[in-house]
């Protein structure tokens, strides 16, 4: 079973309009075939997909993201099976544009986690079959308190990142009943800062609480940049996916550019490798990076991931970093 994973993907604004006159595969650029040797496909999506609503105006809010309704085509055309919408950007154009993205993705076959009409939908999990093995997805953030959904209104599933608090308790619950109805179980997380390779202190026992509540894969994303790789009880944690699409400018010291297609390996529901493959954003599209590009992206990366003591290993011929099992 092989489950991949991109962080943060964000069709809005300038992306928006390159597909305008654009097909649907364009943002994607030459990563499609990766894509469709998944299994299972999973990414954050930032940014609304509707063509309605108004910009946040409740609380101050520097940028707002939107993608016409027809792009959740893009969507489709990289076999996106499941997206997290527990982010910052969700109610970017109010509950308009959030209820719309829900019927959307709903009608298109794509599976959501992370927000809804309701607290009780925003913190369900969505389930996936593939291969007979069923895979949870459950989807959470830290950002935008002020977006919470509650018992009778709209929003995101927040959960403060600290193990004690009663939301996180929940939490922790719901993954260790997804974990009872499921093989896999991955938790989604839109946590932390936009800058820094190095996890936030607290995310660290958090990501840990949830490996032993049930979670197979801890999906981390929300910072710019990709941070490393921890293998907590035989499970993979990846605190920081990075950006996969966007518009963004670029920082030239943490590259925000930079990223990885992350594809996990399990078989029988246990965790066998990962594989990693880089990624930049140019011209508005993810593109598979190239030697010697791909190696010094993923140097960087082997750094970080030895910090936790993960083992990685350069596949020159590849291309690719694999991060291997532990034992």
């Amino acid at each position: 079973m092989k489950l991949l994973f991109v962080g943060d993907v964000m069709l809005g604004r300038l992306v928006n309009r390159e597909l305008k006159r654009r097909p649907p595969e364009h943002p994607w650029g030459d990563t499609l075939a990766v894509f469709r040797e998944a299994d299972l496909r999973f990414c954050n999506l930032e940014c609304a997909v509707s063509d309605r609503g108004q910009p946040w105006s409740m609380t101050p809010k520097t940028f707002h993201f939107r993608t016409d309704a027809k792009n959740v085509a893009v969507l489709k055309a990289a076999g996106m099976d499941a997206v997290s919408l527990a982010n910052n950007h969700a109610l970017d154009f109010e509950y308009e544009a959030l209820y719309d993205t829900l019927d959307i993705l709903d009608s298109s076959g794509i599976a959501r986690a992370g927000a809804g009409r309701n607290i009780a939908e925003a913190s369900r999990p969505t389930f996936l079959n593939a291969n007979g093995v069923r895979v949870a997805f459950i989807a959470f953030t830290d950002n935008e308190p002020g977006w919470e959904a509650g018992d009778d209104r709209g929003g995101v599933y927040y959960v403060p990142i600290n193990t004690k608090d009663t939301r996180a308790e929940g939490l922790f619950d719901r993954v260790r009943r997804a974990r009872a109805e499921s093989d896999i179980v991955i938790a989604s997380a839109h946590w932390g800062p936009n800058w820094g390779y190095r996890p936030v202190t607290d995310h660290i026992p958090f990501a840990r609480a949830l490996v032993d509540a049930g979670a197979s894969v801890v999906f981390g994303h929300s910072c710019h940049v990709f941070q490393g790789i921890e293998l907590y009880k035989g499970a993979p944690i990846i605190y920081g996916a990075g950006d996969f699409i966007d518009d963004y400018a670029v920082d030239e010291i943490e590259r925000n550019d930079e990223s990885f297609i992350f594809t996990a390996e399990f078989e029988g529901g246990r965790f066998s490798g990962m594989t990693l493959q880089p990624t930049i954003i140019a011209g508005f599209q993810a593109r598979l990076a190239r030697t010697p590009r791909a190696e010094l992206i993923s140097a960087k990366m082997q750094t970080l991931c030895a910090g936790f003591g993960t083992i990685t290993e350069w596949d020159e011929g590849g291309n690719r970093l694999k991060v291997l099992p532990q034992g």
